[in-house]
């Protein structure tokens, strides 16, 4: 009873010994007798009882290793505190068991000493703006050593950019005089557009002012040319119907009549003005003769 017992705990042992079940994204490294034999694959695999033993068990997931804050000096002698983190995958694992000790310190080192390399070419000015470029520099130079390591390096990133306390006020102090230089242009421009709106409606209200009075001259200009030309049109209209009256049997008697009594009239007028001193002619027939060679004057000119 005992033997049996005996063997099977043997037989147990020797089973968990030979049958192993690797979990998926994850890569096992087998030596046997102490030599690199193979590396398992998820899922289920044999070994050899005490002969294979499973030396190295990596992940094969993305990691994100927090690589240390350090002090950095910028091509202008400037201390700057850089923080960051770098994303690695282990994409083989035999050279990951063996090509490095340990392949995250490794990395890490490299990541910081790469970074300072990077930030000591730059201003300080440009690390800020340049975050990209520092990032894609730092990744470079670290997957191109971690290939003997069987680590590829996906991206790294930087968290934060600290300078010096003093440099940050300088900062500040520039970030406000800048924006108050911008202010003060904005201001002046809106004046300067101010005062050009200001000339331009002035100018335009001028023209049209000086355009408005010059129209109303040509209208009042036109309109006593045409008052004149109906004057003119109804004194000759006038004198055309006096001249074919006159020709008219009894025409020459009727302007006689006529004559005669303005002639009358304006006698009268001139005696009822006790300020106006009346000749009388001696002779009213003085009169009647003076109408008779108006009369005759009208004559001789319709004759001709």
């Amino acid at each position: 009873m005992e033997i049996a017992f005996l063997l099977f705990v043997i037989a147990a042992i020797f089973i968990i010994r030979a049958v192993k079940v690797v979990p998926q994204q994850t890569a096992w490294v087998v030596e046997r007798l102490g030599k690199y034999h193979a590396t398992l694959a998820p899922g289920l695999n044999f070994l050899v009882p005490f002969i294979d033993k499973v030396a190295y068990k990596h992940s094969l997931k993305e990691i994100p290793l927090d690589v240390p804050e350090q002090v950095c000096i910028t091509r202008d002698n400037t201390q700057l505190k850089v923080d960051g983190i770098l994303y690695f995958q282990v994409t083989d694992p035999m050279r990951a068991s063996y090509g490095s000790s340990n392949y995250i310190i490794a990395i890490t080192q490299l990541a910081q000493t790469s970074l300072r390399s990077v930030i000591g070419r730059l201003e300080l000015d440009k690390t800020f703006e340049e975050r990209e470029m520092i990032n894609a520099q730092v990744v470079s130079a670290i997957d191109e050593a971690a290939l003997n390591w069987g680590v590829k390096v996906l991206r790294y990133e930087i968290k934060d950019l600290t300078p010096p306390a003093e440099i940050l006020r300088a900062m500040q102090a520039q970030i406000t005089a800048e924006r108050e230089k911008r202010a003060l242009i904005a201001a002046s421009e809106g004046r300067r557009q101010e005062q050009i709106n200001i000339a331009t409606g002035e100018r335009e209200a001028f023209i049209a002012r000086s355009e408005g009075e010059k129209q109303a001259e040509i209208n009042k200009a036109q309109g006593e040319a045409e008052a004149i030309k109906a004057v003119a049109d109804a004194t000759a209209q006038a004198i055309e119907r006096v001249a074919a009256a006159i020709r008219q049997p009894g025409g020459e008697q009727a302007v006689q009549l006529k004559v005669a009594e303005k002639a009358v009239d304006a006698y009268g007028r001139l005696a009822s003005d006790a300020t106006t001193t009346l000749v009388v002619p001696s002779n009213m027939t003085e009169v009647s003769t003076l109408i008779a060679s108006a009369m005759k004057m009208i004559a001789t000119t319709r004759a001709q």
